[in-house]
């Protein structure tokens, strides 16, 4: 990496709502190791079309989730996740996750600097270094069943571990702008409320109590998300035929709890408690789900049921244990049996997240 960019990345000491400029492709290649990684984060080519561009910062991706291992929260340095910038998997045999990017500060500029004086690579090097983020996004081998690599898939080697008890996570929370001081203070409180109901002594009177509170103050009750039906039986289903730009509701808890099993699933797919607070909420369909990476083994999943993202519906990350206040914005997945269709002139009319 060039020495003026590296220490621009030291200075550059962003806060969420600000605006930076992504660096030129060139710049930005040049400070990718020979894996096409900084930091052991790839570069994906699917970046490569917000070079140059003015964006704001979403939030401080200063710490993230394990979707790999499940170990919890992992500690990130000098990153950030921008406004709009989720993945389109055109580079990844068209993966429709749509996961937020990760981006290294050092990738970014403020807009009122000018761009590097360093000494432009010469154009072979670049062909190379462009090569190589071009091919690097899945192991050699069987091209009919590759194994895709992405930001998702090496998350764990580019991370550090995260105690959920350091506090020092949720005061940087604060100091980015990633969430206020308040609704940080209320993401702790409900979570020590939780982790009490959860010993089990005085659990129902412990959740009744939390349902009563939240009802009189507009709240959303207790996050379980577990349904009635025993392990092996079979789930029901739905199917509504539903299209990217139709307006769905999205079913009460006690609609969706009743078809799940006793772990959360309905066939194969968990409702997760995060899903919760989108209950009653209207939304339009972004897009049918076919087919996603899985970030464990890197291998292209087919959706074998009906699987549908709502727009602007994503992880919000208020009630996960041990990742309190992560920025990731998971994209939600959804079964048409979650959901109603509505009519768009009655669209705006129910209640919002």
């Amino acid at each position: 990496m060039s020495l003026l960019l590296r220490r621009h990345s030291r200075s550059l000491k962003l806060r969420a709502g600000e605006w930076v400029v992504v660096r030129s492709k060139e710049e930005i290649l040049a400070t990718l190791d020979e894996r096409g990684r900084l930091d052991g984060l790839p570069f994906q080519p699917e970046m490569l079309a917000f070079c140059g561009r003015r964006l704001r910062v979403f939030k401080m991706a200063h710490k993230t989730c394990d979707t790999i291992r499940k170990t919890g929260g992992r500690r990130m340095r000098d990153t950030v996740h921008l406004e709009g910038t989720r993945c389109d998997g055109l580079a990844h045999g068209g993966c429709q996750a749509k996961c937020l990017l990760f981006w290294k500060t050092v990738w970014l500029r403020h807009p009122d600097d000018g761009a590097s004086t360093d000494q432009a690579p010469q154009a072979g090097s670049m062909r190379g270094a462009e090569d190589i983020v071009t091919h690097a996004v899945r192991e050699p081998g069987d091209s009919r069943d590759p194994v895709w690599i992405c930001q998702a898939t090496t998350l764990f080697e580019a991370t550090e571990p995260l105690k959920w008890w350091d506090l020092r996570q949720y005061i940087q929370d604060v100091t980015s702008r990633n969430h206020g001081a308040w609704y940080m203070i209320k993401l702790l409180v409900a979570a020590g409320y939780r982790k009490l109901a959860g010993l089990g002594v005085g659990y129902r009177l412990l959740v009744a109590l939390y349902d009563g509170f939240q009802r009189l103050h507009g709240g959303r009750p207790f996050p379980v998300g577990d349904g009635p039906i025993d392990r092996g039986q079979p789930t029901p289903s739905e199917s509504l035929g539903l299209r990217p730009g139709e307006w769905v509701e999205v079913k009460t808890a006690g609609e969706i709890r009743a078809t799940l099993n006793r772990e959360g699933f309905n066939r194969g797919m968990r409702f997760d408690a995060e899903m919760l607070m989108y209950c009653g909420g209207r939304f339009r369909v972004e897009q049918r789900v076919e087919r996603i990476i899985n970030e464990q083994t890197g291998k292209m999943m087919p959706m074998k049921s009906s699987c549908i993202q709502l727009e602007d519906v994503y992880c919000r990350a208020e009630c996960s244990a041990m990742r309190l206040g992560c920025p990731r914005a998971i994209t939600s997945y959804w079964r048409e049996i979650w959901l109603r269709r509505v009519d768009e002139r009655q669209a705006g009319t129910g209640p919002a997240p």
